[in-house]
């Protein structure tokens, strides 16, 4: 026993980091205890509850210590040394939580266990007062269908209640209490809900004190702020009012929604946390069962709160200590007169926001608030424009065009609301005066503030009413904006990488002594957002029993809540809102909150951590006295341990987990994150403090400067809320593994190198321009008053400093971090084997942090040298060449270089920047990326070493202008360069003043042999623009075209494929005039397939066409769209006339078939109305009967005869009337309607030219004439040049994914016979082919699927053009199935047979015979290749909804009879209407005969082709045919007397719509020989059974 002791402790002692130490909380001179019984493994996460804990190894186990009562076994009752969670090995466990007598645990895999007590349902198990071992419990999202199971990746747990965040950053909770969040007051909740509330936002961290719970949620974008209702969700009643005074108007807010607390359900206290509040006329009664969630009176009369810069007025400035409380009659910011004693409202300045409050649910109208601001105009006599966004009534917003300017610079204050009843102690009267200061919040729902600069932020709801002067109204409306506004800091893709620093918290539960947060001691059953902690980058949150913890990006400590011991660490009475705790130290980065004290880790001078406790205070001598902490103590013993990575407080017992600092490592990656977070507050202090006030400045010079100020303003404000992301994430990082290669300096180093050389360029640029003396002008008073601020934080400590001289090393100071980046990786990489990984990765990127370091100190210098060399420059051309980007490289000013054959008397002087070599004496400007094209000259040196010097500058500045821009930094590559000859490509821009073509024109793009070549943009001196692909010189490829328009004010705008120059291929050319032509073109001509709109719906006269063109004239087949008219054309055009056979159909039904000449309606056609009247013989115009021809009444009379009129305004008729008697059949009596179809376009010869531009893709200049192996690779090509193009289009790339467009490369290989397994490879790739406009094919189908569409719906969804466009279907399937047989030759002719291979065949049985069956679906000897069957599959899905539309209209009468009929049949019970068809029903008959065949059948509906359709039938004759056979409990065999009547009760039963016209969509365009075999008959009965329930 001894050995195996003495083996365990050796193994305790060689571990490094995860060490385990624990005391008891109180003791501060008490030495931690080391916690044994691990065996040597690295715990990575611990987590305390009030007499146990659990710890979480780095192999993913679990262990447990302390008392665990609901284990079953005696001697783990009290563990005293670590018990291993056998029930979760093999589970990788990556997170664990303890609350107070629970526990819970989250796998890798996101599934959670819980186990301890179960009283209160904290363990989600129903009626189970211990779950003794660890249970999985199930979270699944009712809203999704089917149940998805939810992954969860942190988890918190209280008192009685567990909270659960997800994968998709959503809280789900459960247990007993309003703590959880839910809208309930059923407790226990053991199902896990989500909390709707915050559903929706991204929450980044959870945490749950004993009876409240606290959420830290990132802010919503700008764009998703929401309008503010105008009364309140839940009682209904208005949340603005407005009172009009004699010279003032009151505007108040002061609703309080009783709603906002729990209501009493007499539920017993273990259960029910938040008992009633009753609120009558503005008093507060309080029941007797309710003593901790006692509401303070609610103040009728408020005070408008001012904000400075978007912060609290409650919480101090940073690092300072709170400024206390204002007395309920004054306001918050005062300034006393001498000699007087009245208090005057100071003015917000220029960053200072009066705002009223507006409460209210998200999603209504905003009208009350608008008629408020309309009706506050009127009363002061004003004119106040603004509108009011996400619940600010902003004050500067609505005097923002108010009157003159005054000099009344004083206002009046409005008079403060008598004080409330007298309150039971003093924690009241302070909660009372906090909320005095309108930081109470007393709804459940949340509003936003819109911020001065542009941000937004989710507010507290503060029951305010505002009193506005008239004065102060004037004052506020004549308020300076500010010149320059500091661009937010918000950066999207480090948010998305590293920790996000724009955060709210919110928190919900019991509130008795302030732990909310919102200024007072009422619970809240639905989460509220703590609006003083708005701005405060909050990135971890801490919840104790009755107080919490917020910590800042600064390293800053906000606390609130009960402070009866001190726990909050800054006074001795509890707070209801956050303030910030005194702990010294360089800041504190990490904390933990007990029941009665709080921890917090900060940084000391060493860089090790020192741990302060603040709380109550247990002296040594005797553990029964106890006091409280006045300020956290530093508890030395800790420190003294080793570096502490993560505190944890719970119960009576604190713990810490120690790493020890071998070779140097530990203390590194504190050294590293310790100065990188006094880092980032160092520059929150130069932004806040400098920066801010600089940009709030007038005068600030001309619009280029100062948007240069602005553009390195906002690179700096963007490098600052990096490096406090950076800072937060290191924090991270102490807790966790700590892996190097996990540092974000190393796996997102791309994000740091860019925000330091973006920052470098916009800061040279200002530097250059002469930035830093323009400002220290206006800024000389708050420089000079500043100045030993300014020297502190640029650490320039000399004496008679120029305040330029230090504003310049103040904003150059951030480059000095790269040096401590490379130094510090330098330092981990000695921690490493030199061959391993690691090393090579930290010294790589040291090199990377090194070498940027020295480039932008170069770039430094070659600012200061550009700005050196402007100052002594002559200043008329200082104008015109001076630029922000612009560096001095070389100059001639020593004569060192002169101009060949230059006269005796001539000045040249060259200047070399990197864009442009000038010689000074024309002014000429020849930039270096290219050589000059139209005029060439030759420069002399005077000495060879001058020589040399100007070829090695000049040299320099083309290599650099090649490679793109001057700040471009290759990461890891060597300081030198060597130099290559230019290459005959590269990238310039150019003017053209020769060339006849581009004249004046300005080419900017890539250039080979002097002519344009690639990717470049061409703007003409006259407006025009063309930016896309060049060759040799001309326009060639995809590209976009602009031209003027001057009469209308607006650009005609082309889009597309160019050859040679001109238009040539498929574009969208949208005209000025408002037509937009989307198709072919061919020599700057619309040529080909394509649809032209015309106006708008608003226009005098919308039209579409789309169909073929010719030398930029409709020729051809093409549908016209008169939307005005209400008529749709479909027929032959010529020279953009109706020429030839067409139809034409309108929106009163009206229909004609026939010739047209001219446009006009000319010779024989056809003409029908809605009410089936038919007319054939002759037109002479549109409408216009005229000769000839035959008059169909509905009920079968005609008139023979001479017929002249217009149709629908009197016809005069001369011929002879004739009124049949019988007709001899059905088929004679639609004589005129089974012609329909004769006269209009074949559908063969409908849209040629999409399938010729199909052909024409494939390289085959008529169908079926071309090389398959070159129409293979001309695929490939095409694959790969859409897939380039369209690379930035999200749409098409999301439908056609790499990989799939990769497989289309391929050419399929059939070698050997053709076999069904080849014939479904085919039908495979026809089905990617067909999935992505990319293909040829895919183009071909789109284009298909858009003319069907166009010609079918609107108008043309007419019942008489169903035949039409089912001919035209069965069209596309012959010629779609031609191009296939060309790229597959092996695929057999239309109704050739596939045999089958043995292994291909499965038995089946017979369901009419009985018999084996091994055929699949089509008479021996095998499978049948047809059109229908290869392509319906692909093409029907996509013209399903016009088609059955079509069907629908065509058997609208039939349907109607037959829906009544199934209506009134389907009353009956199933037993009757089995009787009533002539099923003999046993008297064991369920009560739903034949379920499952109703409800297979029904699925008829969700198919698309008729071979799915007949599938559907078919597995309902074997649904009904089991349901016999399990009845009967024998075989059956099936003849059709007994067949049909069930089969009728099921199709009755299934209720199906329109079951004709999904009969006749099948009888239309099912396989043909299909008709004949097992599904043929089938389908008969199904066609005989709609017919049979409709009589």
């Amino acid at each position: 026993m001894d050995s195996q002791e003495r083996s365990s402790e050796e193994a305790e002692g060689a571990k490094e980091r995860g060490l385990v130490y624990v005391w008891k909380a109180g003791s501060c001179s008490v030495t931690p205890e080391r916690l044994l019984g691990l065996s040597g493994k690295t715990v990575l996460q611990a987590s305390l509850g009030t007499n146990h804990g659990l710890l979480l190894t780095e192999g993913g186990e679990v262990y447990s210590f302390g008392k665990l009562p609901w284990r079953s076994g005696p001697e783990e009752l009290c563990a005293k040394s670590p018990i291993l969670e056998k029930a979760l090995l093999g589970q990788h466990v990556i997170t664990v939580a303890a609350g107070s007598f629970h526990n819970g645990a989250v796998t890798e895999g996101g599934v959670v266990y819980m186990w301890g007590n179960n009283s209160a349902g904290q363990c989600a198990v129903a009626n189970q007062l211990y779950v003794p071992e660890p249970q999985p419990i199930s979270i699944s999202d009712s809203e999704t269908s089917p149940l998805l199971s939810v992954r969860i990746l942190q988890l918190a747990c209280g008192e009685e209640h567990t909270l659960a965040l997800s994968l998709s950053r959503e809280i789900w909770a459960w247990g007993s209490g309003c703590q959880l969040g839910l809208i309930t007051t059923t407790f226990p909740v053991t199902k896990p809900q989500k909390v709707e509330h915050l559903a929706g936002r991204v929450v980044l961290q959870i945490a749950c004190g004993a009876y409240h719970s606290l959420a830290l949620v990132q802010c919503l974008p700008v764009q998703e702020m929401k309008p503010i209702p105008e009364r309140c969700n839940h009682c209904s009643q208005l949340l603005i009012t407005m009172t009009d005074k004699e010279d003032h108007v009151i505007i108040s807010d002061s609703h309080c929604c009783p709603l906002g607390v729990a209501l009493a359900d007499n539920q017993p206290e273990n259960h029910v946390f938040c008992p009633s509040l009753e609120t009558l006329e503005g008093k507060s009664v309080t029941s007797s069962q309710s003593e901790d969630c006692q509401k303070p009176l609610v103040e009728e009369h408020r005070l408008v709160a001012l904000e400075s810069d978007g912060a609290s007025v409650l919480s101090s400035n940073d690092g300072q200590e709170d400024s206390g409380i204002s007395s309920p009659g004054n306001t918050l910011f005062t300034d006393k007169k001498e000699g007087s004693n009245v208090n005057h409202i100071r003015l917000p300045s220029q960053e200072e926001q009066v705002s009223a409050c507006i409460p209210g649910p998200p999603g209504a109208s905003t009208s009350a608030l608008n008629s408020l601001v309309a009706s506050c105009a009127s009363a002061v006599g004003v004119r106040v424009a603004a509108t009011y966004e996400a619940g600010a009534l902003s004050l500067k917003k609505v005097m923002n065009f108010y009157g003159t300017p005054s000099n009344d610079s004083g206002s009046q204050s409005g008079s403060g609301s008598p004080g409330p009843e007298a309150l039971k102690d003093s924690r009241e009267e302070q909660v009372r005066l906090e909320s005095m200061q309108g930081k109470k919040s007393s709804s459940l729902v949340d509003i936003r503030e819109e911020e001065s600069e542009g941000g937004s932020r989710r507010l507290s709801l503060p029951g305010l009413l505002s009193q506005v002067s008239p004065r102060l109204l004037r004052k506020v409306g004549r308020a300076k904006m500010r010149t320059v506004a500091l661009t937010p800091t918000y950066s999207g893709e480090a948010d998305a990488l590293l920790p996000s620093l724009r955060t709210e918290v919110w928190s919900w539960g019991k509130g008795k002594d302030g732990q909310l947060g919102h200024g007072d001691v009422l619970p809240r059953l639905q989460p509220l957002c703590v609006k003083s902690l708005d701005g405060k980058e909050v990135i971890h949150l801490s919840a104790g029993g009755h107080h919490s913890l917020a910590l800042t990006a600064k390293s800053q400590v906000y606390s609130w809540g009960g402070n009866s011991s001190g726990q909050l660490g800054h006074l001795n009475s509890p707070t209801t809102v956050p303030r910030l705790a005194k702990v010294c130290g360089d800041g504190v980065w990490s904390t933990a909150a007990g029941p009665d004290y709080s921890l917090f880790l900060a940084d000391e001078e060493d860089f090790q951590p020192g741990l302060y406790y603040s709380g109550q205070e247990t002296t040594e001598n005797n553990l029964s006295e106890s006091n409280s902490t006045k300020s956290p103590v530093l508890l030395l013993s800790c420190s003294k341990i080793g570096y502490i990575s993560n505190v944890i407080a719970g119960g009576d017992n604190c713990l810490i987990l120690v790493d020890k600092n071998i070779m140097g490592y530990i203390a590194s990656l504190h050294e590293l994150a310790s100065t990188e977070r006094r880092f980032y507050f160092r520059l929150s202090e130069i932004k806040s403090q400098v920066l801010r006030p600089l940009l709030g400045l007038d005068n600030l010079g001309n619009a280029n400067t100062i948007q240069l100020l602005q553009e390195m303003a906002s690179r700096f404000s963007k490098l600052c809320y990096l490096i406090g992301q950076h800072g937060a994430s290191l924090s991270s990082f102490l807790h966790g593994v700590k892996e190097a290669r996990s540092l974000a300096i190393l796996k997102h180093s791309s994000l740091f190198l860019d925000s330091y050389t973006e920052y470098c360029t916009s800061l040279t640029n200002f530097l250059v321009m002469g930035g830093f003396t323009l400002l220290a002008k206006p800024a000389i008073d708050f420089l000079s008053k500043n100045q030993e601020l300014l020297q502190k934080l640029s650490e320039k400590n000399e004496e008679n400093l120029q305040l330029v001289e230090v504003l310049n090393a103040l904003f150059f100071m951030p480059f000095g971090r790269l040096h401590n980046y490379a130094r510090t990786l330098l330092k981990l990489a000695t921690c490493f084997e030199v061959a391993s990984p690691e090393y090579q990765k930290l010294q790589d990127s040291s090199s990377c942090y090194e070498s940027l370091a020295v480039l932008l100190s170069r770039k430094r210098k070659e600012a200061e040298y550009t700005l050196g060399f402007w100052k002594t420059f002559p200043g008329k051309m200082t104008d015109s060449l001076r630029k922000p980007d612009r560096r001095l490289i070389c100059e001639s000013s020593n004569r060192g270089l002169s101009l060949q054959h230059a006269g005796r008397f001539s000045v040249n002087w060259f200047i070399l920047f990197n864009d442009a070599l000038v010689h000074a004496q024309v002014s000429q400007h020849i930039p270096t990326s290219k050589t000059s094209l139209e005029e060439q000259f030759v420069l002399l040196s005077s000495t060879p070493q001058e020589k040399t010097k100007w070829l090695r500058a000049i040299s320099q500045a083309v290599d650099q202008a090649l490679r793109g821009t001057s700040d471009l930094f290759l990461y890891g590559a060597g300081g030198n360069v060597s130099r290559q000859e230019p290459p005959i490509s590269r990238s310039a821009k150019y003017t053209f003043y020769k060339d006849s073509r581009f004249k004046d024109a300005v080419y900017d793009g890539r250039w080979l042999s002097g002519k344009p070549h690639g990717r470049g943009t061409l703007k003409w001196a006259d407006g025009r623009m063309y930016s896309g692909t060049f060759r040799t010189g001309l326009e060639d490829g995809y590209g976009e075209y602009r031209v003027p328009n001057k009469a209308l004010n607006k650009d005609d705008h082309y889009v597309g494929y160019w050859k040679e120059g001109k238009m040539c291929g498929h574009g969208v050319y949208s005209y000025a005039t408002g037509e937009v032509y989307e198709g072919c073109f061919q020599d700057n001509m619309r040529h080909g397939h394509g649809l032209l709109r015309s106006g708008k719906l608003t226009s005098s006269s919308p039209s579409m066409f789309i169909g073929q063109w010719t030398m930029d004239k409709k020729s051809g087949y093409g549908v016209f769209d008169d939307i005005t008219r209400g008529e749709k054309y479909m027929g032959m055009w010529q020279d953009d006339l109706c020429q030839g056979n067409g139809v034409v159909v309108t929106q009163f039904g009206l229909y004609y078939e026939g010739a047209f000449s001219t446009n006009k309606m000319m010779g024989t056609g056809i003409l029908l109305s809605e009410d089936d009247t038919v007319y054939e013989g002759e037109f002479s115009d549109n409408w216009t009967l005229s000769g000839k021809g035959t008059l169909t009444l509905p009920n079968g009379d005609y008139i023979e005869g001479l017929f002249s009129g217009e149709w629908g305004s009197g016809i005069k008729i001369t011929g002879t009337y004739f009124k049949p008697s019988l007709y001899e059949s059905e088929k004679d009596k639609p004589k005129v309607l089974r012609k329909l179809g004769i006269l209009a376009v074949p559908p063969d010869e409908k849209w040629k030219a999409v399938f010729e531009e199909c052909w024409n893709q494939l390289g085959c200049e008529s169908p079926g004439q071309g090389d398959r192996w070159k129409a293979w690779d001309n695929i490939a090509v095409a694959l790969t040049t859409n897939r380039r193009q369209h690379k930035d289009s999200p749409e098409l790339l999301s439908r056609s994914h790499t990989q799939t467009l990769e497989s289309l490369e391929f050419i399929p290989q059939h070698i050997g016979a053709f076999t069904l397994e080849k014939y479904e490879n085919i039908k495979k790739y026809l089905i990617k082919a067909c999935d992505t406009p990319l293909h040829p094919l895919g183009k071909l189908v789109e284009t298909l699927v858009a003319v069907y569409r166009m010609t079918y719906v609107g108008v043309g969804a007419n019942r008489r053009l169903l035949q039409e466009a089912v001919r035209e279907i069965k069209s596309y399937l012959k010629r779609i199935f031609q191009l296939v047989r060309f790229l597959f030759p092996d695929l057999p002719e239309e109704g050739s047979t596939i045999p089958f291979v043995a292994t291909e065949t499965k038995g089946r049985r017979s369901f009419c015979s009985g018999k084996s069956d091994s055929r699949s679906e089509s008479p021996e000897p095998g499978y049948v290749v047809t059109s229908f069957g290869l392509l319906l599959p692909v093409l029907l899905p996509r013209l399903y909804p016009p088609l059955f539309m079509l069907y629908a209209l065509d058997n609208e009468r039939e349907e109607d009879i037959y829906w009544e009929c199934v209506l009134r049949l389907n009353k009956q019970n199933d037993t009757a209407l089995l009787s009533f068809l002539g099923v003999q029903v046993s008297s064991n008959t369920k009560d739903a005969c034949f379920a499952s065949a109703v409800e297979c059948l029904q699925q008829i509906s969700t198919t698309f082709t008729p071979a799915d359709k007949l599938k559907v039938i078919q597995q309902t004759f074997e649904e009904i045919s089991q349901n016999v056979l399990e009845s009967l409990q024998e075989d059956f065999l099936w003849s059709m007397d007994d067949l049909f009547p069930v089969f009728l009760y099921v199709v009755l039963r299934a209720r199906i719509r329109n079951l004709g016209s999904e009969v006749h969509l099948i009888e239309d365009l099912m396989d043909p020989y299909l008709q004949h075999g097992e599904q043929g008959i089938m389908f008969t009965t199904l066609k005989f059974g709609a017919e049979f329930s409709s009589l």
